[in-house]
């Protein structure tokens, strides 16, 4: 697999939501309230002008995606980002591309990015369910934060990593 990790083009926002929000769904059940997060993974086109949009492309086809902030957030609802920091949310590979090295990619484009814009630290959320994920994180070099409770009790795991 030969992936090239860059910007999104608009024409692109819908295929990279769809890939996103496809490898988030098996972390969900059908009556899980969380269920509706979905619809929110999928909406890159929302959060593409608050944010940076990165996609992995193998040949025409997008096969993962990460949003980064670096000055916009995707809700407001968290609050600003601290003067050093940039954050990665929704990061999601294709489950034929997984174990290929492409959510290390991405996640190697922000830190990248992130350090090109003066940020010294990377903060990130995940949950229990995504294992695979959290492995990742933590060879990577990630520690344990403090989590995120949001207001239905859902725990989203903190994760974050010096950089620079």
């Amino acid at each position: 697999m030969n992936v090239e990790i860059r910007e999104a083009r608009v024409d692109e926002y819908a295929e990279a939501g769809m890939v996103t929000a496809d490898a988030y769904r098996e972390f969900f059940d059908e009556d899980d309230q969380q269920h509706s997060y979905l619809d929110e993974v999928a909406d890159v086109a929302g959060r593409a002008p608050r944010t940076t949009i990165l996609v992995a492309v193998d040949g025409d086809r997008i096969v993962g995606s990460a949003t980064l902030e670096l000055d916009g957030r995707t809700s407001d609802e968290v609050g600003p980002l601290a003067p050093d920091e940039a954050h990665i949310r929704m990061v999601g590979v294709s489950a034929g591309a997984r174990g290929a090295g492409v959510g290390r990619a991405l996640m190697a484009e922000c830190e990248r990015r992130a350090v090109e814009a003066g940020r010294t630290r990377m903060t990130l959320h995940t949950t229990v369910r995504m294992r695979a994920a959290r492995a990742m994180y933590e060879s990577l070099g990630y520690a344990r934060t403090s989590d995120r409770v949001l207001p239905d009790g859902f725990v989203l795991l903190g994760y974050q990593k010096q950089l620079g």
